[in-house]
């Protein structure tokens, strides 16, 4: 996610994007490498993995390939500075209500299920921030490098692997590369 002398510093993170993309708050530990380097607006970049798998060459119908690996992938490239802490509590609840309402039916939880000694002490281990966003780049490896015939048969036979949600994503995908 952001660059340090020695080797990129990475960290897994859910994110919120505002309407217009233009800017993904998100939250750290301070404890995170990152939350310790970024006191001022530092370059960042966050990146997202999309469905990704395993596509076997003979699922081609073909003899004459190799085995390969398609993906879909995105980086939000910018800015990430500190929010002020204030705006933390906002951000958490904005961040948990959409998770939340992922799970529906189940009941959705909510901060106020914490006591304010919980909330308070939680709220001091975290820091919130946003990423002004400066670049979108995306690469989709969807074989698109293969005759229409070829990558059909492919996602065909990905798909109906039962490999999961990401195998069946990636079929679907793959039956429609972006142009």
């Amino acid at each position: 996610m952001s660059a340090a002398d020695t080797a990129p510093l990475m960290s897994h993170i859910p994110f919120l994007l505002n309407p217009d993309g233009s800017e993904a708050q998100l939250h750290l530990v301070r404890s995170n490498p990152i939350a310790r380097r970024v006191a001022t607006a530092t370059p960042a970049r966050i990146a997202l993995q999309g469905p990704h798998g395993y596509v076997s060459p003979d699922w081609y119908g073909n003899d004459d390939q190799v085995p390969t690996w398609n993906y879909v992938a995105i980086h939000l490239t910018g800015t990430l500075e500190p929010l002020p802490d204030d705006s933390l509590p906002d951000l958490l609840a904005r961040q948990s209500a959409l998770f939340e309402s992922m799970l529906a039916p189940k009941p959705e939880w909510k901060m106020d299920k914490l006591s304010p000694e919980t909330a308070e002490r939680l709220m001091r281990q975290i820091r919130p921030y946003r990423l002004v966003i400066s670049a979108i780049d995306s690469t989709w490896k969807l074989s698109q490098n293969k005759s229409d015939d070829q990558r059909l048969t492919a996602a065909d036979h990905l798909g109906a692997q039962g490999l999961g949600n990401d195998a069946a994503l990636l079929a679907t995908l793959m039956r429609r590369p972006p142009k």
